[in-house]
């Protein structure tokens, strides 16, 4: 179904850096940004070919970031995304899948923001963001915040409310933030995810609608929480995944300025008179 915190500037620390491939295909770097005294170990995935490339914020989901966010971002380069995707849970000695919400991270998301928009290879444009679970959250907080430097959001069955939040605000009541963003915003979820999951997402999709905003939510039947990375895929959660893929493609170009990334990689590859 688809319906229609004082900040510190992220500084690039010395990092192993892979070298890139003659075949062509995506290469993937690995730096360190500062986020105040905080260390953010974070992942870049650069297209192949000539940029500069349409940039996108990946962030992850509370699960932790592994060789599945690593697959994810490769698809979007491979999509010709640039990619920054920053790890803030390990900088804060965090464990995989805190229940509650620490403010402090989302510092680290930011210095992922500021570095890709000063990343030469990126189009001079506000980015797109790609987030799933926990992640979703951190990107209406950060659009709220930043909504000048936000082209669009592509939510993969997000939270809508503060985790933090008391039961009668996860049952009645989206985010503050999503009656604040302007940022248009695409979901992505299954229609056998968590109940309160697809309530929170519901409720926002009617609220972002009402104000004017451009949105989008979309339902796969039969598939599950998590549905496109869950090593116990079904049929139908592949066939799901491939869609996802795709229609979040397709919401990142429709929003992020194509054609300022298009004249300048046309400024660059014109010969000089």
């Amino acid at each position: 179904m688809k319906y229609a915190i004082p900040f510190s500037i992220a500084l690039l620390l010395p990092a192993g850096i892979a070298a890139a491939d003659p075949a062509g295909t995506v290469e993937i770097r690995s730096v360190t940004l500062k986020a105040g005294d905080i260390d953010v170990p974070t992942e870049i995935a650069i297209p192949p070919g000539k940029g500069p490339f349409p940039p996108v914020l990946f962030i992850h989901a509370k699960r932790g970031y592994d060789e599945n966010e690593r697959r994810h971002i490769t698809e979007l380069a491979e999509q010709g995304f640039l990619v920054v995707a920053p790890e803030w849970l390990s900088g804060h000695m965090i464990e995989r899948w805190p229940a509650e919400h620490d403010r402090e991270t989302e510092l680290d998301v930011e210095a992922g923001l500021d570095y890709l928009l000063r990343m030469p290879e990126a189009c001079k444009t506000p980015v797109g963001i790609v987030a799933l679970s926990r992640g979703p959250y951190y990107a209406i907080r950060l659009a709220a915040k930043r909504g000048q430097d936000i082209a669009a959001i592509v939510s993969y069955y997000g939270h809508m409310q503060n985790p933090n939040a008391p039961e009668p605000d996860q049952l009645f009541r989206v985010a503050p933030e999503v009656m604040q963003i302007e940022t248009p915003m695409l979901f992505l979820i299954g229609e056998q995810d968590f109940e309160l999951r697809r309530i929170n997402g519901g409720r926002a999709f009617y609220a972002l609608w009402e104000r004017g905003i451009p949105v989008e939510y979309q339902v796969y039947p039969l598939a599950r929480r998590a549905f496109d990375f869950r090593a116990d895929q079904t049929p139908e959660e592949k066939i799901a995944m491939r869609h996802a893929r795709q229609s979040a493609k397709h919401w990142l170009r429709r929003w992020i300025p194509m054609a300022q990334c298009n004249a300048t990689q046309t400024q660059a590859t014109s010969p000089s008179r």
